[in-house]
This record gives structure tokens, C-alpha cells and sequence, in this order.
């Protein structure tokens, strides 16, 4: 199952903000159609938006100009932004726009297959894994990454099970449920506050995520709660795992400092299914993203293997 597609007329998405109690698809026919569906989340997660971008790219009159709108709607995941300038680097070499797109597309999936397929290398059977956030085939359009690992894993038989944060305020552990629960493999949904006492109770083995942007000296930006869990991870001892294809590692950042955290409304927060919860004049703090710094990460995983330093990264894709 793909959560992007191309009609030949229109991009085509399922709605990630109706899920999990509605599976419906929307088509966007303009570059501000898509750019919106970015901004509002109905399609969400780095290697997803970038593809849904480079299709949005078809749409343009003006490539160079309408390119920005689509590389600002989210400003964290850099996958986004290679995404729509690979499409144009393919435009001025000539190539038609939908092929460029669809090539990124096929580029994509075939990324994030290796990545799963790496990443399930670290799991063993009978293991306990903590995943934040969604890093499905929802987030990835195709074969996931942190979540795609698991998946792999419950694929080849290996008998595990999955602890799932809820990942507040956008209730992303809801879409994982979704797709577990697609694939029958075993999970319990978990408040985010839960995760460092079933650490402490030996319920966790690994920790799995994924990443939006991953800086040159391999610091992450990653959903918020990403880095708290990190930490908890270390102090257990329990092996921290960021998983995320190439695309997501930007050698032009120098370390997290550097990335900008995207900060949302405030209501997303203070709401949940537009129901306030908090008190009228109460109001929150709402960044979408956390640094997560080099040194709390065990491996990174991406299409070329599992690495123990980001410098092994950087050296293997240099070879």
C-alpha cells in the first residue's frame, strides 16, 4: 500500500489527518494544494512529503519561483527540499517533469526497502521494541523506515512485540496502531510518560525512530519526545536505533543547533479532535520536532547498512 500517488492528472493522498477511523483519499491538482496538505499534515513524514512535493512540481508554471512554496511548507524535514530540487536539477537537464518526479518516487521506495530490511537485521526474536511517532509506509509512502524495520522483522517470523507511544499532541500512535494492527503484529499503545518505567522494568529492548533531518555530526531532528527518550534509553543501557534513508542526512547543517525546529498552532496541543481541553486563556508551547545529539545514538540505519558513528555514514557514502 502507497499513501502518495499520481494519477496523471491529480496527487493523490490518503487523508492522514481522518485516520485511523476513516480511510479517505484527496486529490490536489495545484502546487499550493499540496504545499497546504503538507502544512496541515495530511500527509506526514519525511520520505512522504517529498515525494508528494516532487509530484506537486507538476503542477508549477513557474518551477524555479513555485519550488519555495513547496520547500516551506515544513521546514525541518530536508527530505522535502531534495525532493523538489532533484525534480528541478531533472528539469534543466531536460527531463519531463512527471518522470522526474516519478523517479524520485521509484528512488524513494527503493530506499526505504533497504532501510527496513537493515534495520530488521538489529531486531532478534522475542524482542520488546519501543517505536515513537509514525514511521510506516503512511510516513514513507512505501515501505516505512523505523516501522518498516519492524514489520520486516514480524514478516521473516520473528516473534516480538511492539510498545507504541501515543507520540502527543498529533496522536501519531494512533496511525502505527493502524498499520500493527494491518499486520497482525502484537503492540500495546503507551502514554509517552510510560516509556522510561517499562525501560526500568526491562519491557524495552530497543528503541526505533526515524528522523526528519540528520545533521553532519549526526545529531537528529526527530518528533518531539525523540530526545527525551534517548536519554531514558542511555541510562538503561537499552541500544538506541535512528533509521532514515540517505535523503534524510544533511552534510550541509554542521550539528542540531543549526536546524530549525518547526513550531505549530497552539491548538493542536490545547485540542484533541478540535475539543478544547484546557482551559479558555491557557496556552501551550508546540514544537513539532526535538534534537536528538549524536552521542545518545547506537546506529544509524539507511539504505547502505547499520552504522555505528556517523562518521562510518559520511565514509560510506563517500566510497
Amino acid at each position: 500500500m502507497k499513501a502518495v500517488d499520481f494519477t496523471g492528472e491529480a496527487v493523490r493522498l490518503i487523508d492522514q489527518s481522518a485516520l485511523p477511523h476513516k480511510e479517505q483519499w484527496i486529490e490536489l491538482k495545484t502546487v499550493e494544494g499540496v504545499a497546504t496538505a503538507i502544512k496541515e499534515m495530511k500527509v506526514r513524514g519525511a520520505p512522504a512529503i517529498g515525494v508528494a512535493a516532487a509530484y506537486g512540481m507538476v503542477f508549477a508554471q513557474d518551477p524555479e519561483k513555485e519550488a519555495d512554496i513547496l520547500k516551506s511548507a515544513r521546514p525541518t524535514a530536508v527530505d522535502l527540499a531534495h525532493a523538489v530540487d532533484f525534480v528541478l536539477d531533472m528539469l534543466r537537464n531536460g527531463m519531463n517533469v512527471i518522470q522526474a518526479a516519478a523517479q524520485w518516487e521509484k528512488m524513494n521506495e527503493e530506499k526505504c526497502k533497504k532501510v527496513s530490511e537493515n534495520g530488521a537485521t538489529l531486531i532478534k526474536d522475542g524482542q520488546k521494541i519501543l517505536t515513537h511517532c509514525n514511521t510506516g509506509f503512511l510516513a514513507a509512502d512505501a515501505y516505512g523506515t523505523a516501522l518498516g524495520a519492524i514489520i520486516t522483522a514480524h514478516k521473516q517470523g520473528k516473534k516480538i512485540h511492539v510498545y507504541v507511544d501515543e507520540t502527543r499532541p498529533r496522536l501519531q500512535g494512533a496511525i502505527t496502531s493502524w498499520e500493527l494492527l494491518k499486520e497482525n503484529v502484537p503492540h500495546h499503545v503507551i502514554c509517552d510518560s510510560s516509556a522510561g518505567f517499562l525501560m526500568k522494568k526491562d519491557e524495552i529492548d530497543s528503541v526505533m525512530v526515524g528522523a526528519d533531518r540528520i545533521a553532519a555530526n549526526g545529531d537528529t531532528a526527530n518528533k518531539i519526545g525523540t530526545y527525551s527518550l534517548s536519554v531514558l534509553a542511555k541510562e538503561q543501557w537499552i541500544p538506541f536505533y535512528v533509521l532514515a534513508p540517505l535523503s534524510s542526512f544533511d552534510a550541509g547543517i554542521q550539528n542540531g543547533e543549526h536546524i530549525k525546529v518547526e513550531e505549530r498552532d497552539e491548538r493542536e496541543v490545547l485540542e484533541i479532535n478540535g475539543m478544547r481541553i484546557y482551559p479558555e486563556g491557557a496556552h501551550a508551547k508546540n514544537f513539532a520536532f526535538d534534537i536528538t545529539p549524536a552521542r545518545n545514538i547506537t546506529a544509524f540505519v539507511n539504505e547502505n547498512g547499520v552504522f555505528r558513528g556517523i562518521e562510518d555514514v559520511w565514509k560510506n557514502t563517500m566510497e
